[in-house]
């Protein structure tokens, strides 16, 4: 066999660091975001939304002759199918129809030349409402109806609280939380000469917004077309919300018989969309004298705001990890998401799992407290290990890291020598003088879809060789930031052999990539990275498979020749080690002799994996990530400000696939977290967010962000390509109660509700929640 002419190509493998493909684009301005878009004869919308918080709504009247000409209206009844965001179900309407449920609801849109034209257009509109009684506080809540419900039951937890030596108990709460992405809400809506409805935008899940267009204006699967431009950030804010934006444009679209585009700004963004659910999560712990847990009653609320969305998802991770990673043997869950008369709640980055171990975190801390012993301490006596099971009976494997993530970060931190030398400053501290505390937490997060979620899916990827020889990679999986546009060709690369240079992931668009699920808990790298490899493979050896046929030699020589092929770096090796050519130009000439080959895999999850929905036991997912983080802080003695000062942060990831794309999302998601912790309040009065733009809601930036310190433990997945775990959302469940706990260990205030800002320090200070001076007990 004739060697073929090759060139050298750039290798970067699984453990490197490759820069990203996009990455120049994004930081020159020159990428293409959904705002830079222009189509011919293109005008823009706008929406009218609720001042109420809860009303009838009587009566909607459109007066053309009030605005400019030109402009076009649509309300509830223009639209052509269902009236509802299709997600789990379609309780959440397109625009409200005979009542409105929170402040912000859509109730009618426009379209006009200008976005200033349109927001002037909404003057056209005369809305008849009559004021309803809302209900906005946890006690009313408790008294409806509740959106979703969920328990779970190990062993008898009521039995064996009423028998432990210790019991406590705690009630804590958590906020609202922005997604604040870099880039608003944003979509453009066109029918094309055949009735195509094509929607371009910022999402996460395009076949979300795809089965959502199909299900509100009424359109057969082939004539509705998605496609993703580039995303200035998600964190589950793109999720749920583009199926609206995306609506509400085809709506007008269709009215105005043009294109339209809707771009919110950050105002409307905030008022609009989706938040973190609020929690207010009841604790009750039964325990030894050594602070070993016996028994747990849990009941977990959470705010889904005016409908259900997603909130059943999230309240169901929620449950799965409110005992965080300890062992209990004796569990009692019930929870629920209640319906509030504010704004709807939806997906966020860690889907639950931050409020549940905010809980469980700030439990154990209570619980050191109570038996006299250090935060370490009570985690060590409790953590699990391989071989231990969960509150669903789920056993641990061998990639469970809980422990080796306590023990490194305690001992990066020098934790239990500082933690205690802290806490005795306290009594000896002097006026004036700037208060530092260390807060530990210890924390766990599910990867892919909950249960059988996966099974149902079996997502399918496609690859397709083009004819440069490379392979295509058509996935509907999006890049908002955290890297997939070069995580996913990497494994696809590694698995095959072949140089980076020889894949490419095709953007998504629904008329092109299949349906491989979203772009969702912290699945992409992990599930869909492993078919795409498992994919790249068969497609490359359909190619070694081309280029033995040729041979003109027998049977039985080809079918040897053809076991002994290898690809490596990029290049097709002979049995004897010798260059046969670099694999792309040998597919190159593969395409030009038999066209292009094109395959689709399905991913393929573990069949061991068994889950009941109805009791909530067995294996809710096949693996889970680790993290432990030490928050240091320093507090202003006068005004209770807090700074964070350092960020230990150590978490298990199975196998870094590019360290520089996991290393960014852990300081990133660490710093969402820390925000959470201590500064981001969103107020509401009558329902209303007070503080609706970012002169008045206040994330951290760069000179909030304290030092953060990673070290990625790897601790390989069987089931995971080179052994990769998820990690998107791990680093969000962790900072909080760390900051919490920091909190407490520099003044003594106990923080039970997040974020803990200055005013509610000072009130829980006033009200004695504190702790007394003088270090517990260490053991080492």
């Amino acid at each position: 066999m004739a060697p073929a002419p090759h060139t050298v190509k750039i290798v970067a493998h699984v453990g490197d660091s490759p820069p990203r493909p996009d990455g120049f684009a994004k930081v020159s301005g020159s990428a293409t975001y959904v705002d830079d878009i222009k189509l011919p004869g293109m005008i823009h919308g706008a929406t009218l939304r609720s001042p109420h918080p809860h009303a009838t709504l009587r009566g909607i009247t459109w007066n053309p002759k009030l605005v400019d000409h030109g402009a076009v209206a649509v309300t509830a009844s223009d639209i052509p199918g269902e009236n509802g965001v299709l997600l789990i179900d379609d309780e959440w309407p397109v625009l409200a129809e005979g009542i409105v449920r929170h402040v912000g609801e859509p109730v009618a849109l426009v379209a006009a030349a200008s976005r200033l034209d349109a927001h002037r257009a909404l003057t056209g509109f005369e809305i008849d409402y009559e004021p309803l009684a809302p209900v906005l506080s946890w006690e009313d809540a408790e008294q409806w109806e509740s959106l979703h419900e969920l328990k779970l039951d190990r062993g008898d937890a009521q039995q064996a609280l009423a028998c432990a030596d210790r019991t406590i108990a705690k009630t804590l709460t958590t906020g609202h939380q922005e997604h604040i992405y870099v880039e608003p809400q944003g979509m453009i809506a066109r029918f094309e000469d055949d009735g195509t409805l094509v929607v371009t935008g910022s999402m996460q899940c395009p076949y979300y917004v795809h089965r959502s267009l199909m299900h509100a204006l009424a359109l057969p699967r082939h004539k509705v077309r998605v496609i993703a431009a580039a995303i200035g950030g998600g964190f589950g804010g793109k999720e749920d919300y583009p199926s609206m934006i995306a609506i509400h444009a085809a709506l007008l679209s269709r009215a105005a018989q043009r294109p339209v585009k809707m771009i919110y700004d950050r105002h409307e963004d905030i008022v609009a969309t989706t938040k973190r659910h609020p929690a207010l999560m009841r604790y009750r712990a039964g325990y030894d004298k050594t602070g070993r847990l016996e028994a747990m009653a849990i009941e977990i609320l959470l705010d889904g705001g005016a409908y259900r969305t997603l909130s059943p998802v999230v309240l169901s991770r929620g449950v799965l990890h409110a005992t965080g990673p300890y062992r209990c043997p004796n569990v009692q869950i019930r929870a629920r998401v209640l319906r509030t008369n504010t704004a709807t709640n939806g997906a966020f980055r860690g889907f639950g799992t931050p409020q549940v171990i905010f809980g469980i975190e700030r439990l154990m801390d209570a619980v050191a407290r109570d038996v006299g012993i250090d935060p370490l301490t009570v985690r060590e006596r409790n953590v699990v290990d391989v071989g231990d099971s969960l509150a669903t009976g789920q056993v641990l494997d061998a990639s469970t890291s809980a422990r080796e993530c306590l023990d490194r970060v305690a001992k990066r931190s020098d934790y239990r020598t500082r933690w205690a030398e802290l806490e005795r400053a306290r009594s000896i501290r002097g006026d004036g003088e700037q208060l530092r505390g260390l807060g530990l937490s210890l924390f766990l997060h599910g990867a892919g879809f909950t249960g059988r979620g996966e099974h149902r899916m079996r997502s399918p990827v496609t690859v397709e060789l083009d004819n440069n020889g490379r392979i295509l990679l058509l996935t509907a999986q999006t890049d908002m930031g955290q890297g997939a546009i070069i995580t996913l060709p990497l494994i696809a690369a590694e698995a095959a052999g072949i140089s980076l240079d020889d894949v490419r992931l095709v953007n998504p668009d629904t008329a092109v990539v299949p349906d491989s699920g979203p772009t969702v808990a912290s699945r992409t790298t992990m599930v869909v990275g492993k078919t795409l490899a498992r994919a790249a493979v068969k497609l490359r050896d359909r190619v070694l498979d081309w280029l033995v046929e040729r041979e003109e030699t027998e049977t039985t020589r080809r079918a040897a020749l053809r076991r002994s092929l290898e690809v490596r770096e990029g290049k097709i090796l002979d049995p004897n080690g010798a260059v046969l050519g670099a694999f792309r130009a040998i597919a190159s000439q593969c395409y030009d002799d038999r066209g292009s080959l094109r395959l689709t895999v399905h991913n393929d999850p573990p069949a061991w994996q068994t889950f009941d929905d109805k009791t909530y036991q067995g294996v809710a997912y096949a693996t889970y990530g680790w993290g432990a983080n030490v928050v240091e802080v320093e507090l202003n003695p006068d005004t209770l400000e807090t700074s964070p000062v350092r960020a230990h942060v150590v978490c298990e990831v199975g196998k870094a696939i590019h360290p520089g794309i996991v290393r960014g999302q852990l300081e990133g998601g660490t710093l969402q977290g820390i925000g959470y912790g201590y500064l981001e309040q969103m107020k509401l009065d009558g329902g209303r967010y007070l503080n609706d733009r970012l002169a008045t809601y206040i994330i951290p930036t760069i000179k909030d962000c304290p030092a953060i310190e990673v070290e990625m433990l790897e601790n390989g997945w069987r089931e995971g390509p080179f052994g990769a775990k998820g990690l998107g959302e791990l680093p969000m469940d962790g900072p909080a109660p760390a900051v919490a706990a920091a909190i407490e260990n520099a003044s003594g205030i106990v923080p039970d509700a997040i974020p803990a800002t200055p005013e509610r320090l000072l009130r829980w200070e006033m009200e004695h929640q504190v702790v007394g001076d003088g270090a517990p007990q260490s053991e080492g």
